[in-house]
């Protein structure tokens, strides 16, 4: 297993510091706590970054929505 800090995973996922604490803070992300040391599992953190991650709706591009509404 591989352990990763705050600025570790925040970079990983492109989200800031402050983001990852509060995440942690309300239990929302998967991670360990070494006594006052917070560490992440990469792979439990990508799984669970994977699942909670919004996807947008397939579209159809601008153009063909401007040729159907003719």
């Amino acid at each position: 297993m591989e352990y990763f800090t705050v600025e570790e995973i925040s970079a990983t996922l492109g989200v800031k510091t402050s983001s990852v604490y509060h995440w942690t803070h309300i239990g929302y992300i998967p991670h360990i706590k070494l006594g006052s040391l917070v560490r992440f599992d990469k792979a439990e953190v990508l799984d669970w970054f994977e699942k909670v991650a919004i996807r947008p709706r397939n579209r159809k591009p601008l153009e063909a929505q401007n040729k159907s509404s003719r």
